[in-house]
């Protein structure tokens, strides 16, 4: 039945974070908080010292007889498969055999009666390489032909080569994005318990637990039924949790059942930063042809990334950047092609925008260089190539819901862009030390799982007789509010308070065969799945409440606290007594499938996503042209979630996607050594944005006046990933702050991050 109550005193709007009380006084529980079984051992890994290499001995005896060890795993005593590769390469194995291919690859673990002793007792092994060529990054793996850690992919439509040569002007160019590690706040960390027969309950900080589930039952050679995953929450995943943990998983299930003890597995920050998959880094070549207008009629590129030793989940990252090649712009003739690269380096993963930020940042490359060419605004460029309704992506899927126009319309009015950017002129053309830039840019970003398959959702709700409710859904809650939005579904489909409702860990026990927590659709799909095993058991209630008190069918409706029967309003409690009475069935598993969408990898067409979420955001900067550091004066954001479900969440959502797409394109620098060594594996090497970091001004606000065309849970739209690109204009107004040096007459071409080093560099050679 359609809910027409508003309703009345239940603030469900601005509720806030389940969790948000927990979260500040330190009594959330997560995975290294929980009670620890009588027993308990623990594990540690040993990792690789060589990028590439056989094993030539592996010496373990003072690793052994050090104090308090129980024993070594090698992968000799893995008792199913050695292979946690998501994609089915059986390229990943769980601890190296006769090879390792890159430096800080697993191939022990430590079992011993302390975490202390089992970490200090691990890095008394000697290990003896024979060293084999290595290849770090995806040029020299494209020079070393290292080959393809799986399918590439290429994008047409229309013919790009006659595009480009009657285009009028045509500009080649090579763009260097930098990769990103995680940070999550709660590092890897998974706690295995030995049941009777084949059983083992894992309770483990993951995204994905029917990933774990599965993997855990391969490498102990049994059936998935006889494994439990349990996840309460995450302190942080942002990706990294979403195939990563399976090693760690597995790790501490084979100890658990091989010494019949409870076994937990943690790494230290900089072993969790070496052994674990990053954001992609890639290069880019890219070619335009434009008009005299700057009107965009053809574009070629080539993404080559480093994906690490194996495929992991490169493919589908891979494919997404050129997904948002394009951005928010039409390109009437197009080529672009995935170049997945095979390096030395861990195997690179999932990342908040998956592959997605790397498309749309050189897209807004694209149009810098078209702006600067013809001496215009960037913004004038931008608003001429916007894709208009009807128009056609690379990928062959109509644009039907483009709302950017509005969005830019709005924001330009709200941040005074165009009196802001003169003023920004104006100080530029005075000289000085200090230079300032201001750039707007836009984000249309698809949302489902391009894997068409994990477009699935399940829950299980229960009503007991006291008429309080307990919920389970297949997501999994990492501080993204995805359990209060959940709730808050259920609460209204009832018209109950959130109170009554108890969202319970996320478990494999209860809801089987969940897709992943990711592609900023947990919302989408878990919330569409509450709903439905909600209007079940009102479909049983409404049927009981009209038999029971004579009222017709169609004048029984869920209002506020209450079921009205006619005008007769009987407390939710009394009708849920009741009907428990009359041995009504008050519990309903919920599923939730995405409709529409389809994608043919092989002919590179289809409709891989039900909807798009757009956004766009204006930074303004100051760059020290002495040393190359910069402030961010100023960020305004309109971002468009639809009909927001939390306003609130949603809010904090773009918030912390905006810093942390500043982060990646700034200060956030991975660097190897020659030897293949992550040099920044660690707070004191890996610089994340800081609360100094943040815009000195901050003004985030949702498009509230936008609904999604599509039927999406409550007409809401997506928020994890689609504003985390909406850093790049952070990016561009550093790039405009620099080519004030001379005097705009041709783009910085920054790569990034923009690290100050970086920046200064760029100033020196334009100021020659």
């Amino acid at each position: 039945m359609k809910d027409e109550i508003t309703i009345k005193g239940l603030a469900h709007m601005d509720t806030a974070h389940d969790s948000a009380i927990k979260h500040v006084t330190g009594r959330a529980e997560y995975t290294d908080d929980l009670s620890e079984p009588f027993g308990l051992i623990h594990a540690y890994l040993g990792l690789s010292k060589c990028a590439h290499g056989r094993i030539v001995a592996m010496d373990l005896d003072a690793v052994r007889a050090a104090p308090g060890v129980i024993d070594v795993l090698t992968a000799a005593d893995l008792p199913g498969v050695n292979d946690v590769s998501p994609a089915g390469h059986h390229d990943d194995p769980i601890l190296a055999d006769a090879e390792v291919k890159f430096w800080g690859q697993p191939i022990f673990a430590v079992v011993a009666e302390t975490r202390d002793q089992a970490r200090r007792a691990a890095a008394l092994a000697k290990i003896t390489y024979d060293a084999l060529p290595h290849a770090l990054d995806p040029m020299a793996a494209k020079l070393a032909d290292m080959g393809y850690v799986t399918d590439p992919l290429t994008l047409r439509r229309g013919d790009a080569d006659r595009g480009m040569a009657n285009a009028p002007h045509r500009i080649k160019g090579r763009m260097g994005i930098g990769g990103q590690d995680h940070f999550y706040l709660e590092g890897q960390i998974a706690m295995a318990v030995p049941g009777e027969d084949e059983d083992v309950i894992i309770n483990v900080s993951t995204q994905h637990p029917s990933e774990v589930q599965h993997m855990v039952a391969h490498v102990l050679g049994v059936p998935s039924h006889s494994v439990v995953v349990n996840v309460r929450r995450m302190g942080g995943g942002f990706g990294g949790k979403e195939t990563q943990m399976n090693l760690f998983a597995c790790i501490a299930a084979v100890a658990a059942k091989k010494w019949h003890r409870a076994v937990k597995i943690r790494p230290d920050r900089d072993d969790d930063m070496s052994a674990t998959g990053k954001r992609h880094d890639f290069v880019v070549d890219y070619e335009v042809g434009f008009d005299d207008e700057g009107r965009i009629l053809a574009v070629q590129g080539d993404w080559y990334a480093r994906c690490g030793f194996s495929a992991d989940l490169s493919g589908p990252v891979t494919d997404r950047a050129l997904f948002h090649a394009d951005n928010a712009y039409y390109y009437p003739d197009v080529r672009v092609s995935s170049h997945p690269m095979r390096t030395n380096t861990v195997s690179n993963t999932a990342f908040r925008g998956f592959g997605g930020p790397q498309g749309v940042i050189v897209a807004e490359r694209i149009i810098e260089e078209i702006a600067y060419a013809l001496g215009r605004d960037p913004l004038e460029i931008r608003q001429l190539n916007l894709y208009q309704n009807g128009q056609l992506t690379p990928y062959h899927q109509e644009v039907t819901d483009q709302i950017l126009p509005r969005i830019f319309e709005d924001l330009t009015a709200s941040s005074d862009y165009a009196a802001r950017r003169q003023a920004v002129l104006d100080w530029n053309a005075k000289g000085g030390t200090i230079r300032k830039g201001i750039a707007l840019t836009p984000v249309k970003f698809g949302i489902s799982f391009t894997a068409t398959w994990y477009n699935q959702a399940g829950a299980l709700i229960h009503i007991y007789s006291d008429g309080s409710i307990a919920l389970n859904h297949g997501g999994t809650e990492m501080g993204q509010g995805l359990n209060t939005k959940v709730a808050q579904v259920v609460a209204e489909a009832f018209q109950c308070d959130l109170s009554r409702i108890k969202i319970t860990k996320t478990t494999t026990e209860k809801v089987p065969n969940t897709s992943a927590t990711a592609a900023s659709s947990g919302t989408d799909l878990n919330g569409m799945a509450a709903l439905n095993a909600a209007d079940q058991i009102k479909d049983r209630l409404i049927d009981f409440v009209a038999e029971r008190w004579q009222a017709p069918r169609d004048r029984v409706r869920f209002v506020p606290g209450h079921i009205m029967a006619g005008d007769t309003a009987i407390p939710f409690d009394e009708v849920i007594k009741a009907a428990y009475m009359a041995r009504i069935h008050l519990s309903a598993a919920g599923f939730y499938k995405t409709p529409e969408i389809h994608w043919d990898r092989a002919t590179g067409r289809g409709r891989p996503f039900y909807y798009f979420a757009y956004g766009a955001a204006v930074a303004e900067v100051s760059v020290d042209t002495l040393t190359g550091e910069y402030v961010i004066d100023r960020a305004d954001v309109l971002h468009d979630v639809g009909r927001s479900l939390n306003p609130i969440i949603d809010k904090g959502q773009v918030e912390g996607a905006f810093v942390q797409g500043t982060g990646w394109l700034t200060c956030e620098e991975l660097w190897w050594n020659e030897k293949g060594e992550l040099k920044t594996h660690a707070p004191s090497t890996y610089k994340i944005p800081l609360a100094s970091d943040r815009p000195r001004i901050f003004n985030v606000n949702l498009a509230d006046w936008s609904e999604n065309a599509e039927r999406s849970i409550k007409r809401s739209k997506a928020v994890g990933e689609p504003p985390f690109m909406l850093g790049i204009c952070v990016f561009e107004a550093i790039n405009m702050a620099v080519a004030s040096m001379n005097d705009y007459r041709e783009p910085a071409r920054l790569d990034a991050p923009a690290t100050p080093e970086r920046v200064l560099m760029a100033v020196e050679r334009l100021r020659g």
